[in-house]
């Protein structure tokens, strides 16, 4: 490279960026002024301009905005979680929700929760901790020819369905009003969460984001094979390693701060790279795509069965296992299952 940094700016990419920004934007005002206190469009944006009376003030700035960041921020970070761990094993189950990463951070918030008895920094910590060690297991299981393909993909799944019953272990033996707790952080909830989620979230984000920019050129040369992209300059191994590092640290960051939220990584990539119509990961149209998808879905949880919310987990298990059956036909129908 001597040192130059070059981007590569895609013309439809950027069109899907915008569009998808402004679905955010447009989901978000309307989210902010619904609820059990309903407040107009325009006074809404009046409050975020520092415009607004007290009251507004209090339920946009300290009771709605909060959960509405989180969940972009969530959203976002699994998204490009999800895009690396597929790019990079050439897959689209390769999602860390489906290899276990996301399982082995919920093991390492119960074990804060259930054996240690920490509260809300102590179990963030340790969903990071649980998610940072099960995807160095993973990749050491798997081996360096083992970082891409279905060898990944059955090890990780394999590790999960352990770290499961590991989980449902953890449960089962600990006091009721534990237990409760922790399935509660288990379904996946925006809810109650403010701006002590928001600001680790943020900062995680503009550190590794760029830093997954940067990778997609050379991921978009390991999706041709690992001999091709060594022909053409690519550092195979190490790459794959900064991947690892940088998709665990969004994924277990996002974990920790809302429990382990399904499909959202798995789905966001997916659905962008069929809007860009472009090979590689599609960083930052995947981050975008999963903010918006649960911003909306999100929204959708609080009022689909109103005045019962539903934790956004639970709506977005149940939309993606139907995503996750059509992805497994269509794997199948190319013979690759």
């Amino acid at each position: 490279m001597g040192g130059r940094i070059t981007l590569r700016v895609d013309r439809r990419a950027s069109i899907v960026c915008a569009a998808l920004g402004a679905v955010i934007v447009v989901v978000a005002v309307f989210s902010l002024g619904i609820g059990d206190y309903p407040i107009p469009v325009a006074e809404v944006v009046r409050t975020l301009l520092g415009q607004g009376t007290p009251a507004t003030d209090f339920i946009v700035h300290e009771l709605r905005l909060p959960r509405l960041l989180t969940a972009v921020l969530v959203g976002a970070a699994l998204g490009v979680g999800g895009a690396l761990f597929q790019s990079m094993s050439r897959n689209p189950l390769g999602s860390p929700d489906v290899v276990g990463f996301d399982t082995g951070a919920a093991t390492g918030a119960l074990v804060v929760i259930l054996l240690l008895g920490g509260g809300g920094t102590g179990t963030a910590l340790g969903a990071v901790a649980g998610g940072v060690l099960t995807a160095m297991l993973v990749y050491l299981l798997a081996g360096k020819r083992g970082g891409s393909g279905f060898r990944l993909i059955l090890i990780g799944i394999a590790v999960g369905a352990l770290l499961d019953a590991v989980n449902a272990y953890l449960i089962t033996r600990a006091e009721f009003t534990d237990a409760r707790q922790g399935v509660l952080w288990l379904t996946g909830s925006l809810d109650g969460r403010g701006w002590e989620q928001v600001r680790p979230l943020a900062l995680v984000l503009v550190v590794l984001l760029p830093l997954a920019v940067l990778l997609g050129r050379d991921l978009r040369m390991l999706e041709l094979g690992d001999e091709p992209a060594r022909a053409l300059g690519v550092p195979v191994e190490r790459t794959r390693l900064g991947v690892m590092l940088i998709g665990v640290g969004l994924t277990a960051t996002a974990t920790a701060a809302a429990g382990p939220i399904a499909f959202i990584a798995l789905t966001a990539p997916q659905v962008a790279r069929r809007l860009t119509r472009s090979g590689g990961p599609n960083i930052l149209p995947s981050a975008f795509m999963g903010a918006a998808l649960l911003l909306g879905g999100d929204l959708a949880a609080q009022r689909l069965f109103h005045p019962v919310t539903l934790p956004v987990g639970v709506l977005t298990a149940g939309i993606g296992g139907l995503y996750l059956a059509w992805l497994l036909a269509g794997q199948w129908r190319k013979g690759l299952g």
